[in-house]
């Protein structure tokens, strides 16, 4: 049996912060790491502290001693088994804290946009996030961004409302109407050409890979959501459903705004 001691240093940084509540996304920002990471550190941690349970490993940084178990794969399984739990109930709880703000802002989208993409980041293990509105004609404005680099959103901001060109992920998302995945934005024969977009995209925000999810109402396009990765890893299939679920949350939320005569012109 182990105990704490056993932890390496950033073990225990992370087992004392993710104990106390803290998110992948908090944890990883803290520590210079990125979210994936932690959750590796974690499954380890689990498995040293025998333990199957946020809870539980609060208990054992305490000091309380754990429940026998009976071999080390069993331990091993269990951490995994743990993690993806709590996992699946923070995706719940967040999706019902998006449906419970999305319901209470009277069509403020300031108070409703930084949530979902905060949320999104957060489940999905990006780095920053983009919610652009859809102008017509392939043009877009970035209307609501969170942990874009100060470089990139400067661009937007002086930008302002932008055509894309048909090779863009923005531009295959409008002519597709489909999620566009791109693994990595500087292995594109665009990025090698003067495309503003993916320069600015790859150069002064520092992407790598790239997922564009198009915001549909009914059959009308109203805008992409867009999450980014600073280094080149792939989003998971579970990652590309939970961010187009976040994606159909952003559209209701628009069409309330819309509604309610609180939408941007």
């Amino acid at each position: 049996m182990q105990d704490s001691n056993d932890l390496s240093r950033r073990e225990n940084q992370i087992a004392e912060s993710y104990a106390a509540g803290c998110s992948y996304q908090e944890i990883a920002a803290n520590l210079h790491i990125a979210p994936s990471t932690v959750r590796t550190h974690l499954a380890t941690i689990y498995r040293k502290l025998e333990v199957s349970s946020k809870v539980e490993l609060a208990s054992r940084l305490a000091g309380t001693s754990p429940m026998p178990r009976d071999t080390v794969d069993n331990a091993a399984i269990i951490s995994e088994l743990a993690l993806s739990l709590e996992e699946a109930l923070s995706r719940e709880k967040a999706l019902t804290e998006v449906l419970r703000i999305i319901g209470a802002s009277h069509g403020d989208l300031n108070l409703v946009m930084p949530a979902i993409l905060r949320y999104t980041l957060d489940l999905c293990d990006a780095e920053f996030g983009i919610l652009f509105e859809y102008r017509d004609k392939r043009q877009f404005c970035a209307s609501f961004t969170l942990g874009i680099p100060e470089a990139f959103q400067i661009w937007l901001d002086d930008s302002g409302t932008f055509a894309v060109g048909s090779q863009t992920g923005l531009g295959r998302m409008t002519a597709q109407r489909e999620v566009i995945h791109i693994i990595d934005v500087k292995s594109e024969a665009i990025y090698r050409s003067d495309d503003p977009l993916r320069f600015a995209t790859a150069d002064l925000g520092g992407a790598r890979s790239f997922v564009a999810i198009p915001m549909l109402a009914a059959d009308r396009l109203v805008g992409a959501f867009t999450i980014y990765r600073q280094s080149v890893r792939p989003f998971s299939d579970d990652a590309l459903r939970l961010a187009q679920i976040f994606a159909a949350q952003s559209v209701i939320a628009l069409e309330n705004a819309r509604l309610l005569g609180g939408a941007r012109p």
